[in-house]
C-alpha cells in the first residue's frame, strides 16, 4: 500500500548542506582520513549471556559505553553525499548527530536527533536499521560493516536520560488550534510531538489504560523496557501533549464527536490490531492464542506475574509459534521465559524468507529456540478436555515468487507428520483495526480494511482527517509508522495555519 519514500525533503536537504559546511565537521574530516576510518573495527553491542537472559525479562542488549560510542562514531566517513539519511523514514540528520558523538558533545547530539525524532530510545532498540539507514551506509558498501547507527542512537538517548538533562525545545505561543490524535502507538506519539512543538494543543486518545500502543502491548521488556517507553511519553507530556486513556474512538466517542468538541485536525493511528488465523480444524481449542492476545497478556497485563496480577496465561511446556516475523520471535522467546521446555518456531518458508530482524533470529537461536522451516500446520488435535495436545503438519517446498517477492510455499503430498504441543501462538500477521472505518461515514476504506490516504500528505477522504502507520499499511514497522506521522504532522500544520 504505497511506496516507501526514498527522496529527501527540501527541508532535510538544507539541514544536511548546512551541517556539512559547519567548520567543526570539516576539521574532523581532516583529523582522521577516510582510509584510517575504514580500518577501524565496528564496536559490538554488549549482550547478556543467552542461558541467563532466557529465564527473565531483563533487557538483552546492554548498550555501548562512552568509549565504545566515540570509537564507533569515528568510523563515520562524513560523506559529502550521505546515503544513510535516505534510508531513515523520519529523516534524522545522521552524519551530524554521529559527529557530535565523536566530539563527545553528547547532549548536543541528543538535541540534533530530536529535531526530527521524538522517540530515539525506542528507535535505537527496535527499528530495523540493517535494512534502512545502515543498509545505505557508504561504509557498508566499502567494507561490509556499516556504522552502527542504531546503537549510537540508543547510546545518545540513554545518555541524555541518564544525565537527567532532557532538552525541552522552546514552544511557540499557542496557536489556539486543537488537534486530536487517535491511538498512542509510535505514529500517534510522533504526530503529537511534532504538532505540540508547533504550538498546537494536542490531545491523544488511547483505548488502553497506558499509552504506547503496540510499543506497550506488543514488544516484550527484554527488547523494550517499560521505563524507556515511560520516559519517551513523559518527554511528550513536557512538550504539552495531553493523554486521555480508556477512550475507544469509534465506541466511546466518534470522529464526528471530536469535531464537535473543537478538534480542527484529527490523526488516526489505531494500528493493525485484528489478528489473522489460518482457518484450519481445531483452531478454537484451549491453548491456542493469537500473538496479539498472548503478548498483551504478558507485556501489558502482567500474566507472567500471576496471581500477583489478575490476568493469567497458559504456561505451556511444548510451545509452538507459527510465523517468521519479529512478533513471532517475541512470542517464542516469551514462551521460553515463561517456562516452556521446548519452544519452537514453525515457518512455512525457508530461513532466507523470514521477515524477522537478523538480530532477533540470532538471539532466539542463541537462547535455544528451535526452528522448523518449510513446515505448515493443517489441523490441531485435542485431548479429552478440549485442550490442544498435538498439531498435524505438512512439509513444504518453495515454488515461484508470489506478490511479496518471496517464493510461494507448496505442500509436499504425503509428508504429513504429528508434532506434540500444548501451547500454540499464531503470529501470521494482522489486519487494520476495523472499528473507526465501520462507524465513520465518508471515510474511504480499502479492500483490506485499511484507511485510504493520499501518500503525499497522508490525508484521508475526510477534510482535516489524516492517518498513517499500520491502519494504512497493514502490519509494518515502528519507524515506517513514524515516517508516515512526520508527513502527516507537516501537512496538518499547513492545514491548521492556512
Amino acid at each position: 500500500m504505497g511506496e516507501d519514500k526514498k527522496k529527501l525533503s527540501p527541508e532535510i536537504k538544507e539541514k544536511l548542506k548546512k551541517s556539512f559546511n559547519e567548520g567543526w565537521r570539516k576539521d574532523l574530516r581532516k583529523s582522521l582520513p577516510a582510509k584510517e576510518r575504514m580500518k577501524m573495527t565496528r564496536q559490538d553491542m554488549p549482550e547478556r549471556k543467552p542461558f541467563q537472559r532466557n529465564k527473565d525479562f531483563e533487557e538483552v542488549n546492554q548498550g555501548l559505553n562512552k568509549q565504545a560510542a566515540v570509537k564507533e562514531a569515528m568510523r563515520c566517513l562524513d560523506c559529502a553525499n550521505p546515503q544513510c539519511v535516505r534510508g531513515c523514514p523520519v529523516g534524522i540528520d545522521i552524519p551530524s548527530f554521529i559527529k557530535l558523538i565523536e566530539k563527545e558533545k553528547f547532549l548536543e547530539s541528543a538535541q540534533k536527533i530530536k529535531e526530527t525524532n521524538s522517540l530515539p530510545a525506542v528507535c535505537g532498540r527496535v527499528c530495523p536499521q540493517e535494512t534502512q539507514c545502515e543498509e545505505l551506509c557508504n561504509l557498508r558498501k566499502a567494507t561490509g560493516k556499516p556504522v552502527a547507527i542504531g546503537n549510537l542512537e540508543r547510546f545518545i538517548s540513554d545518555y541524555e536520560r541518564g544525565k537527567g538533562k532532557i532538552h525541552i525545545p522552546k514552544i511557540p505561543v499557542s496557536t489556539g488550534h486543537k488537534v486530536a490524535v487517535i491511538g498512542s502507538g509510535p505514529g500517534g506519539l510522533t504526530v503529537a510531538g511534532e504538532l505540540a512543538k508547533k504550538g498546537h494543543q494536542v490531545t491523544v486518545f488511547e483505548a488502553l489504560h497506558v499509552p504506547g500502543g503496540v510499543l506497550a502491548y506488543g514488544i516484550p521488556e527484554f527488547r523494550l523496557p517499560n521505563y524507556i517507553l515511560d520516559a519517551e511519553v513523559d518527554y511528550l507530556k513536557k512538550l504539552g501533549v495531553e493523554f486521555k486513556m480508556n477512550i475507544v474512538v469509534g465506541m466511546t466517542k466518534s470522529i464526528q464527536d471530536l469535531k464537535k468538541e473543537g478538534y480542527k485536525a484529527i490523526y488516526i493511528g489505531t494500528g493493525a490490531g485484528l489478528p489473522r488465523f489460518m482457518d484450519i480444524p481445531g483452531e478454537n481449542l484451549i491453548g491456542i492464542y493469537s500473538a496479539n492476545e498472548y503478548l498483551t497478556r504478558v507485556n501489558l497485563m502482567g500474566a507472567n506475574q500471576f496471581p500477583e496480577y489478575d490476568t493469567p496465561v497458559f504456561l505451556g511446556k511444548k510451545a509452538v509459534v507459527l510465523g517468521g516475523g519479529n512478533v513471532a520471535m517475541d512470542s517464542v522467546r516469551t514462551a521460553q521465559r515463561l517456562g516452556a521446555k521446548e519452544a519452537t518456531i514453525v515457518y512455512r518458508r525457508s530461513r532466507k524468507e523470514m521477515p524477522a530482524r537478523v538480530e532477533e533470529v540470532h538471539h532466539a537461536e542463541e537462547e535455544g529456540i528451535e526452528f522448523h522451516f518449510l513446515t505448515n500446520p493443517v489441523r490441531y488435535i485435542s485431548d479429552k478436555n478440549n485442550r490442544v495436545k498435538a498439531m498435524e503438519c505438512i512439509k513444504m517446498e518453495l515454488g515461484e515468487p508470489d506478490s511479496s517477492g518471496r517464493r510461494r510455499p507448496i505442500p509436499i503430498e504425503g509428508s504429513e507428520f504429528i508434532m506434540e504441543v500444548d501451547l500454540v501462538v499464531v503470529s501470521i500477521g494482522n489486519s487494520p483495526n476495523p472499528l473507526i472505518g465501520k462507524v465513520t461515514p465518508g471515510l474511504k476504506i480499502g479492500k483490506w480494511g485499511n484507511v485510504e490516504v493520499d501518500w503525499d500528505t497522508m490525508a484521508t477522504s475526510l477534510e482535516g482527517v489524516y492517518a498513517g502507520g499500520d491502519i494504512v499499511r497493514g502490519g509494518a514497522t515502528v519507524i515506517l509508522a513514524m515516517g508516515d506521522a512526520r508527513v502527516a504532522a507537516r501537512e496538518m500544520h499547513k492545514y491548521l495555519t492556512a
